[in-house]
């Protein structure tokens, strides 16, 4: 028997690849499982499924820096509870970046997309589900966006949750409307301007050594570093909540056009997110 559970939820994070550098994502899990029906007519209970899956992807996957262990890109070291990261890139630069372990999905798989980690995930999975269940199998997909949309990676080290880690992210849609209207072109070129960024907030940057932007903080799951070729990021005096980064755009192109009225609505992964308005 058959059992299929689709967009059982979503997981908001990063990944390192060697040419975009530290991406911003979000995919939609899909479940499916064969076995034989049990005493109650059942696979196994949808509850448990949901339950089971969901918890594990958000303890896991869900705002953490996902990592390919055997990649030959990648240098990493423990020093205690810290994972040091250096990460090459398809130029002669690199990113560093290191935390507590929690912050880290340690994935062993030398590149990744959605088929190696769905296949690591299920490894990681086996024997958690009742004997009655042969088989899981683990998909992930993308929303589909028809307007132009953007992957940024941040960290809050303000915020009591995950969302502290110093790189995780999104991948998101947005709206801009002038004046009622709604700006396919201003959509297009955020869309542009924030492609595979990494959104620094300037207190939080503690260096610019050359091309090189280093930031430093302490939250409360710990310590945490990341150093990043300027060109792959950019620099808000602000934090960046979604609020505020809908604010910021808002501000921003207020400012670039006197007079008219901007309407910003930002998401921050799928279904959530800020809206803001803003006049110069």
């Amino acid at each position: 028997m058959h059992l299929f559970v689709d967009s059982l939820t979503n997981v908001d994070f990063s990944y390192l690849d060697h040419r975009r550098g530290i991406v911003g994502e979000t995919w939609l899990a899909n479940a499916a499982l064969d076995g034989a029906l049990d005493h109650q007519g059942m696979v196994v209970d949808f509850g448990i499924v949901k339950k089971t899956l969901r918890n594990w992807l958000d303890t896991e996957l869900d705002h953490r820096l996902l990592v390919p262990t055997r990649s030959p890109y990648l240098s990493l070291s423990r020093t205690g509870e810290t994972v040091d990261i250096t990460w090459q890139l398809d130029s002669a630069d690199a990113v560093t970046v290191s935390g507590p372990e929690q912050a880290f999905a340690l994935v062993e798989v030398e590149q990744i997309d959605p088929e190696s980690v769905a296949q690591w995930c299920v490894q990681q999975l086996a024997g958690v589900f009742p004997t009655s269940v042969d088989k899981l199998n683990l998909s992930f997909s993308t929303e589909e966006i028809a307007t132009p949309y953007y992957h940024y990676s941040h960290g809050l080290k303000k915020h009591d949750g995950n969302c502290q880690r110093i790189a995780h992210g999104h991948r998101s849609q947005i709206r801009i409307d002038v004046n009622g209207q709604r700006s396919t072109a201003l959509e297009a070129e955020w869309a542009s301007r924030w492609a595979d960024i990494y959104l620094g907030t300037r207190e939080d940057m503690k260096q610019e050594q050359g091309a090189q932007l280093h930031f430093a903080y302490r939250a409360r799951q710990g310590d945490f570093t990341l150093s990043i070729p300027s060109n792959r990021c950019e620099i808000l005096e602000c934090d960046t909540t979604v609020e505020q980064l809908a604010q910021y755009i808002a501000v921003t192109l207020a400012e670039n056009n006197p007079g008219a009225e901007i309407t910003v609505r930002a998401y921050e992964g799928i279904g959530k997110g800020a809206v803001a308005t803003a006049r110069a």
